[in-house]
């Protein structure tokens, strides 16, 4: 067991994403997952039917008691629920600034529902400064960079605007939304892009692509990989749970398999 994963996420009662997905993916990698659970919800294929954030005081004590005993080699942030959550949440990191954070910013569900309120954008700000790899797929980079975007030039554009703007080493910017047969993602730091694709695949289950992928990034740089390696070998991993997928649930959207053999 190698790379301690330290996931600050909600949990998901179908299991296919938040915190039991992150959890089977760490597993999957060989490393080993701890949580700070931020909220619960009930929630299946066909969506979610209720919500309860946790204190924002219990989250910090979490993420306090994990980190002061057993420590993490990345940390990973997913939903946080609310601003009070994010506020509280920011300034527990400020304790520990030598670990890196991946940072999957959970704002917009499949539907396209925004989840995250005004405040709560506000809040998230401040997160920025923890962060080491941020992972927004294109509504949420549409957000956060205040901008539609039709082509991957223009998500190229304004991926490289918000990690300038918010001083963030890394940015992946997931594609799945743009148009086209293609799945085409872009990884960018201060010197480096990257594109990667992949040929889009027609299936329902697609659940908990975003927190699969961010996960499965943040366990491969905890042990060690580059950052372009470990994007390299989350998304063959994610392209594989959903082509190996159970057949689970009668909604739209379905569970992939995160216990699946990784190299097809």
């Amino acid at each position: 067991m190698r790379g301690r994963v330290l996931i600050v996420a909600g949990s998901d009662s179908g299991g296919g994403a938040g915190i039991q997905a992150d959890i089977k993916t760490v597993s999957a990698f060989g490393g080993f997952a701890m949580t700070a659970i931020t909220a619960v919800t009930a929630q299946n294929t066909f969506g979610v039917t209720n919500i309860a954030c946790l204190s924002p005081g219990m989250v910090a004590d979490q993420i306090c008691a994990v980190l002061d005993d057993i420590g993490a080699d990345i940390i990973k942030v997913g939903m946080l629920g609310n601003a009070e959550i994010m506020e509280a949440v920011s300034d527990t990191l400020d304790r520990y600034p030598e670990i890196r954070c991946v940072i999957d910013p959970v704002m917009v569900a499949t539907s396209g529902a925004r989840l995250i309120t005004r405040d709560g954008e506000a809040a998230f700000q401040r997160l920025f400064r923890h962060c080491f790899l941020l992972t927004p797929n294109l509504p949420e980079l549409e957000i956060l960079s205040g901008r539609t975007l039709l082509t991957a030039q223009e998500m190229e554009g304004a991926a490289l605007e918000v990690r300038e703007a918010q001083n963030i080493s890394w940015i992946l910017a997931k594609g799945g939304h743009l148009r086209g047969d293609e799945v085409i993602d872009i990884l960018l730091s201060g010197e480096n892009r990257e594109h990667y694709r992949d040929k889009k695949i027609d299936t329902l289950h697609t659940h908990g692509t975003g927190c699969t992928l961010a996960s499965a990034i943040a366990v491969c740089l905890a042990q060690g990989d580059t950052v372009s390696n470990a994007v390299r070998r989350g998304r063959n991993y994610v392209r594989q749970a959903i082509l190996q997928a159970p057949p689970f649930g009668k909604g739209s959207a379905r569970p992939m398999n995160h216990m699946c053999q990784k190299e097809g």
